[in-house]
């Protein structure tokens, strides 16, 4: 069964910078667009940063400039960079695996922004 494991999260302070990352089980992550999403508590879950198969990206911007996404397909991983974080960054992070015939979620990884 195929699996999206996102990792790395924890308590940063305002400032601070974090990584995260999403392990694709499938040798195949080359064929798929990947997402982060998140959701605050009491929130709607928002697109925070998308990278395509061709390496093309997008981010909201309320992360355009802090935050960068990127893509490792021999290590079936795809990584966001988090710096200047603020305590509204705080939230659930979720990583997403998509094609026309494919869409896969990963459980999340809390993000914490505190001082």
């Amino acid at each position: 069964q195929v699996q999206l494991v996102a990792s790395g999260g924890g308590l940063v302070q305002p400032a601070g910078s974090l990584s995260i990352s999403c392990v694709h089980s499938d040798t195949g992550i080359y064929t798929y667009n990947m997402d982060w999403y998140r959701q605050a508590l009491g929130k709607q879950r928002e697109l925070v940063a998308g990278i395509f198969t061709g390496g093309s990206t997008n981010y909201a911007s309320s992360v355009k400039g802090r935050f960068t996404i990127s893509r490792d397909n021999v290590k079936n991983t795809v990584y966001l960079q988090m710096a200047s974080l603020r305590p509204e960054d705080t939230a659930v992070y979720y990583c997403r695996a998509y094609r026309a015939d494919f869409d896969l979620w990963g459980r999340g990884t809390q993000v914490t922004v505190s001082s």
